[in-house]
């Protein structure tokens, strides 16, 4: 498969957890104003993006924890290339809420929570 994005996560901020374990995911390059940064992961680009966007049915590994893109917002490529930004919502949803997100299949809360470590790696692949 090949990979249309990786990424290393650097720093989880002190807020993610209540909106992981809502199956919300925020992603923000680092350097994201301090407001942004308490309820984001923040990470450094390692490969990509790629220039089109994910299709539906690609894999998101956060560490070792998969999951396959359900959705795909008409934005949210954009703000990923531009600023390292998307929300990833893990609903499984057929069809996004916000132009700047992502859906993915359900993946648990706490099993989400403990894959975002620093050092750990979040990969996108067709």
């Amino acid at each position: 498969m090949p990979t249309l994005y990786r990424t290393t996560i650097t720093e989880v901020g002190p807020d993610v957890g209540d909106l992981v374990a809502g199956g919300v995911l925020i992603l923000f390059a680092e350097g994201a104003p301090p407001e942004l940064a308490e309820v984001s992961v923040l990470h450094i680009v390692e490969e990509g993006p790629s220039p089109e966007a994910p299709p539906v049915g690609a894999a998101i590994r956060i560490g070792l924890v998969e999951a396959r893109l359900t959705a795909v917002g008409e934005l949210a490529w954009k703000k990923v290339a531009e600023l390292g930004h998307v929300v990833i919502n893990f609903n499984g949803a057929s069809a996004v809420a916000r132009p700047g997100e992502l859906c993915a299949t359900v993946v648990a809360g706490e099993t989400l929570a403990a894959a975002l470590l620093p050092g750990a790696d979040i990969v996108i692949e067709a």
